[in-house]
């Protein structure tokens, strides 16, 4: 499962969920893939998933959160996926 939070540099908000999201992440699907995406590095992607707010997640190139997720929120939608998915993702 590869997971993308967009953000922007010296974005309070967006640091704060990197930390907090990630660790909540690694912790309950173990072997994730986090990566932080850029916006102005690489805006072209973050309109092409549709993020209007920073920040924003995406999970296997799907947006999935466009405001900001609890940590429950977001575990609560990893599991969810990986049990739709089931044995092939």
């Amino acid at each position: 499962m590869k997971i993308e939070l967009f953000y922007t540099p010296g974005c309070a908000r967006c640091a704060t969920a990197t930390t907090a999201l990630k660790a909540a992440a690694e912790a309950a699907m173990p072997g994730v893939e986090w990566s932080e995406v850029n916006v102005l590095d690489d805006l072209d992607r973050a309109v092409d998933l549709g993020v209007l707010t920073l920040p924003a997640l995406a999970v296997d190139g799907e947006l999935v959160f466009s405001a900001l997720p609890t940590a429950e929120q977001f575990v609560a939608a990893l599991r969810r996926r990986e049990s739709r998915h089931g044995d092939g993702a």
